[in-house]
């Protein structure tokens, strides 16, 4: 546990297993609807009780609901083959036995394949994977632009924003089978979402959706490349699930929560106070080493593997069976057509307290 000063904008730090799942499943006692991310620290999100990611239940669960259908496993069988186009052309480049920048390659990879649920055109997705890495790496010279890291939030958030306010107006006058077209029938109290809410939603689903995936398999190839691990691997095809997991536990993309708390709350001894704000710091807490035998080591046998990477309680990440299915084919179709992975060349991380992953991974590789 953390300390924070009286008076202070700072927060509680929750790094253990057991505390970070009671925190992120205690919606009473801890809410969401303050914000979730510490760029916000210190002021109320002006999407809370709007935007899924910061609505407590029964309002959260009331959105989540029809979402959460439309992102199914069933419906998600149905991209399977969109999903494993999308991954194929992805690696295509790794054949000619040259450097290829798989975290880039990586970087497009769900942009793509939520571009395909939410209908977006294709000749707009390099620019939305590009804002929505600002949103959560402002800091990192790969996206900021010359005004700084403020700047550079405010203005990603402000063109997304607008992109979705045009897109959600072309849509209602042709609806379809795709997301965006089911956030403009779904009900709230017996109403039809707002325009606003649509949109915060919208970019809320983007946000999470291209951000995240594409970081476990970098992180991955990162820690393996070299060893026999990933050998290993593409010769017990059974281990398939079981190593995604894995990744998904080392990875841990996604690197903290915040929460505030409604009342005094007593968590390992120490008493946080109504209205603190509390930081779940999931990738901490995905190597506690009483929850996880030897946390250090990308074990693609790990059994059982209880990881928080997607969240945990209320706020199980929406998108869960797409990223799953997604990073089962990919690591399925890297492992079946190629090996003998090198890092050829300095890996760079992302610079964000947000994602934790990297923005190039020069690698070389051999087909099989």
């Amino acid at each position: 546990m953390g300390w924070r000063p009286v008076g202070s904008t700072g927060y509680w730090s929750v790094a253990g297993y057991a505390e970070a799942v009671r925190v992120l499943r205690d919606h009473e006692a801890f809410t969401s609807e303050r914000g979730t991310l510490l760029t916000l620290l210190g002021r109320d999100d002006p999407a809370g009780g709007q935007q899924m990611a910061v609505t407590d239940p029964p309002n959260h669960t009331r959105l989540r609901g029809p979402l959460q259908q439309a992102l199914s496993i069933r419906t998600v069988a149905g991209q399977r083959d969109v999903i494993r186009r999308v991954v194929t052309e992805a690696l295509r480049p790794l054949a000619d036995g040259g450097p290829f920048d798989f975290a880039a390659a990586m970087a497009a990879l769900p942009m793509a394949v939520i571009g395909h649920l939410m209908a977006l055109p294709e000749q707009d997705w390099p620019r939305l994977v590009r804002l929505t890495h600002a949103c959560v790496a402002a800091d990192d010279p790969e996206y900021q632009i010359d005004d700084g890291p403020q700047a550079t939030l405010v203005t990603a958030h402000r063109e997304l924003f607008a992109y979705f306010q045009d897109v959600v107006t072309r849509r209602r006058r042709a609806p379809g089978g795709d997301l965006i077209s089911l956030l403009l029938t779904m009900e709230l109290d017996g109403r039809r979402l707002s325009p606003g809410e649509i949109v915060s939603n919208c970019y809320s689903l983007l946000l999470g959706a291209t951000v995240t995936t594409a970081q476990p398999p970098s992180a991955a190839v990162a820690a393996l490349a070299g060893t026999p691990v990933l050998d290993d691997w593409a010769a017990h095809p059974e281990l398939l699930s079981s190593g995604v997991e894995e990744s998904l536990r080392w990875s841990s993309p996604t690197q903290h929560f915040m929460r505030h708390a409604t009342r005094d709350v007593e968590l390992r001894d120490v008493v946080i106070l109504a209205g603190d704000a509390v930081v779940v710091w999931l990738g901490s807490a995905n190597r506690d080493e009483s929850v996880f035998a030897d946390p250090d080591t990308f074990d693609i046998r790990r059994s059982p593997n209880k990881h928080i990477a997607f969240g945990v309680g209320a706020h199980y990440c929406v998108g869960h069976t797409v990223a799953r299915v997604t990073l089962r084919i990919l690591f399925a179709e890297l492992l079946g057509r190629y090996t003998g992975f090198t890092l050829a060349g300095p890996s760079r991380r992302l610079r964000s307290n947000i994602i934790s992953g990297f923005t190039h991974l020069p690698i070389t590789a051999h087909v099989r």
